[in-house]
């Protein structure tokens, strides 16, 4: 199995594969508009405005699994995100991280990524958080251009502190 043979849906109902996506940085990251990390959105917005260009691109999975903190349509989730952080990159459907039932992209991103990290002083160490487990909103994939899972950030791990991590890989 690859990252880029798996379908996602995006929040207009659009079903495209990963593949889309071939060649890019890809920050994937479960969010929620009713969440302690939700101003996060604002730090993705910005590291999106300053890489996107150079090829990266952050791929937004609203996830309500955690105290339903995603609730709502996705045209209200889109409309919170735009008014409130101008948010420009893709949003996709509201998806389950966790469970049996969990979206196949996180299936693959748990069973074949690194554990999650967390940065102390400046430098990552692990967080030790179940591996096959997201264990809260704002979890964030590094993903270089060939696809391969490079970190798995703690939700405590802002947009700003993983941007040195980011250009390294750009």
């Amino acid at each position: 199995m690859s990252l880029y043979n798996i379908e996602v849906t995006r929040s207009d109902g659009t079903k495209e594969l990963m593949e889309k996506y071939k060649g890019q940085v890809l920050l994937i990251v479960n969010t929620a508009t009713k969440c302690g990390y939700t101003p996060q959105y604002e730090g993705l917005q910005t590291l999106y405005d300053a890489y996107k260009d150079l090829g990266l691109e952050i791929l937004d999975f609203p996830c309500n699994q955690f105290f339903a903190q995603a609730p709502g349509s996705m045209k209200k989730i889109e409309e919170f995100c735009k008014i409130n952080y101008g948010t420009k990159f893709p949003l996709f459907e509201k998806i389950k991280v966790n469970t049996k039932n969990a979206h196949p992209l996180y299936l693959y991103l748990k069973e074949y990524g690194p554990d999650e990290v967390i940065l102390e002083n400046e430098k990552l160490i692990p967080s030790g958080k179940p591996k096959n487990k997201i264990s809260w909103n704002f979890t964030k994939f590094l993903i270089s251009k060939d696809g391969k899972i490079l970190y798995r950030f703690s939700p405590k791990v802002t947009p700003k502190e993983l941007e040195p991590y980011l250009k390294k890989v750009l």
